[in-house]
């Protein structure tokens, strides 16, 4: 895909119950998929654009609800929201921020457990690593792509205390070794950019 400051805004609908279903589901299922995350290239769209532009609103309308919303209203996240969920980081994400969060995919977690030889429940268990790893994904204040592609080579202080490198070539920009794959998804509280790696904070 092509990186650009063009906002996707989310409508979200009933989030309390995907929430609901959200944790029910990553409970019960203790496989991993390891399906390789796809990367962003200026050649084409990624699994994870598609996912985004299908359910992008037709009609420009304001961002509803708080990061947290709209990351259970995207659908492809469940991972995540149930790990800030367990890390009890739902109230932080959804306070007034702004923020500006990494959001890895569901596919991006299944290659991360795979990585690092845990299972879902296990890593939602270990509460002081989790909130490590979560806290790595988020930025205190709103940064927007177009603010992001000016960053070549910097590096962005992150909640967790720990940095990040962003690194711009051309239409690809990385955040450490993460593709960045859709942008400026937003919300009440700041603003998602999707990443198809899971941030793994230094020791």
């Amino acid at each position: 895909m092509r990186f650009s400051p063009n906002s996707r805004r989310f409508r979200v609908s009933a989030a309390a119950a995907a929430l609901a279903l959200t944790l029910a589901a990553c409970g019960g299922d203790d496989s991993a998929d390891t399906a390789e995350p796809s990367a962003t290239t200026a050649a084409g769209a990624t699994t994870e654009e598609t996912t985004a532009d299908s359910m992008a609103d037709g009609e420009e309308s304001e961002a509803e609800g708080t990061i947290v919303d709209v990351a259970v209203g995207a659908g492809t996240f469940e991972t995540l929201v149930a790990a800030v969920t367990a890390a009890d980081l739902v109230d932080t994400l959804s306070g007034p921020g702004p923020f500006t969060v990494f959001a890895p995919t569901d596919e991006a977690f299944a290659a991360a457990l795979t990585s690092l030889d845990l299972t879902a429940e296990e890593l939602l268990a270990d509460k002081d690593q989790l909130t490590k790893i979560l806290t790595y994904h988020v930025i205190a204040g709103e940064v927007p792509s177009s603010q992001v592609v000016t960053m070549d080579g910097k590096k962005a202080a992150t909640v967790n205390g720990a940095e990040v490198t962003i690194s711009v070539d051309g239409d690809k920009v990385m955040v450490n070794d993460a593709n960045v794959t859709a942008v400026d998804v937003e919300a009440s509280n700041g603003v998602i950019h999707v990443i198809d790696k899971v941030l793994l904070p230094p020791s």
